[in-house]
């Protein structure tokens, strides 16, 4: 279930200004708070984004990062297996296989 942050419109209550509360996906957002009964508002919350540091972090995450070397030329960084490390856009048998790092 998602949890949802409410905050009081005008006044706080004993759950503070802001709160959080579990409700179904399909539930009614709340108007009212529901210790004090004072209106209150749904707001945005705030996201952690974990995003990869380095090309070994994207390499474990089975992502592709592609550098470019020469105009059409690019470093596959993050190569894999038996993929090669430079693409060249002019020959596609050189393009990295996707298919090796998607997985189910």
């Amino acid at each position: 279930m998602p949890v949802y942050e409410y905050e009081h419109v005008a006044k706080k209550c004993a759950r503070g200004k802001r709160f959080d509360i579990r409700q179904g996906i399909d539930s009614e957002r709340l108007s009212v708070c529901p210790d004090c009964g004072r209106e209150v508002r749904r707001v945005i919350s705030h996201v952690f984004v974990n995003t990869p540091r380095t090309n070994s972090d994207l390499k474990g995450m089975g992502f592709t990062k592609l550098v470019r070397r020469d105009k059409g030329v690019y470093e596959n960084v993050t190569a894999a297996g038996g993929e090669g490390r430079l693409w060249d856009v002019n020959k596609p048998e050189t393009k990295p296989c996707l298919r090796m790092k998607i997985k189910d």
